[in-house]
């Protein structure tokens, strides 16, 4: 499913995903138009627009979360044109997995932004470098400080929605040594005791301030 207002973006999403594999059982382009759509389609995955008609504020925002409150199987990727963190944040608060967030302009790199589409189809989640970026300059003042710069580093890719083996590949060294940064992460934040795969999505909620 494809919410997007701009027609030419909107034909050229609906190419670029068709092109890789996935079939678009919809296209729209307002946010009640994309309600009705996925009620009628039940698709697995809507990449959204942020801001669509009428008011071009956060109506794409809005369907997103009520689409994640009545089919919160259906994976969501919102498409902003500005770095917009809080929404990012509103959307990790309602559901931890199956989520993304990206620019625009991330489209224009074919292959990253069908990874991170694939990534979020999958339950993962796929969170734009610009928003992980300005996350690290606002924070201050929490246990991230405890941090060293490359456990930093690694848990902004794991903020991004990488796994172990994107992040190694990304910092150049292997997975071992990532897996060593991320034990050494989830124990200087205090997280409480929970499956590793948990504790890794705290870890990631807490570098966010969505409360975890």
């Amino acid at each position: 499913m494809i919410a997007e207002d701009s027609v030419l973006l909107r034909m050229g999403l609906v190419k670029v995903v068709e092109m890789a594999g996935f079939e678009v059982a919809a296209e729209v382009g307002d946010a009640e138009g994309l309600l009705a759509a996925v009620e009628e389609h039940r698709p697995d995955l809507a990449v959204v627009d942020v801001r669509m008609p009428p008011g071009f504020t956060d109506e794409g925002v809005r369907a997103a979360l009520s689409i994640r409150r009545s089919r919160p199987s259906t994976a969501l990727l919102l498409l902003s044109q500005y770095v917009e963190e809080r929404y990012a944040a509103d959307l990790l608060a309602a559901h931890t997995s199956g989520v993304g967030y990206l620019l625009k302009q991330r489209v224009a790199d074919v292959e990253e932004f069908i990874e991170a589409l694939r990534r979020v189809a999958d339950g993962g989640t796929a969170l734009d470098p610009q928003v992980v970026a300005q996350l690290l300059v606002r924070r201050s003042n929490d246990p991230l400080e405890r941090l060293t710069a490359r456990e930093r580093e690694v848990l902004a890719l794991m903020a991004e929605g990488r796994s172990n083996a994107g992040i190694a590949a990304q910092l150049v060294v292997s997975e071992s040594a990532v897996a060593k940064h991320i034990n050494s992460i989830l124990a200087k934040l205090d997280l409480p005791k929970a499956d590793a795969d948990h504790r890794r999505v705290l870890a990631v909620l807490r570098f966010l301030g969505v409360g975890a």
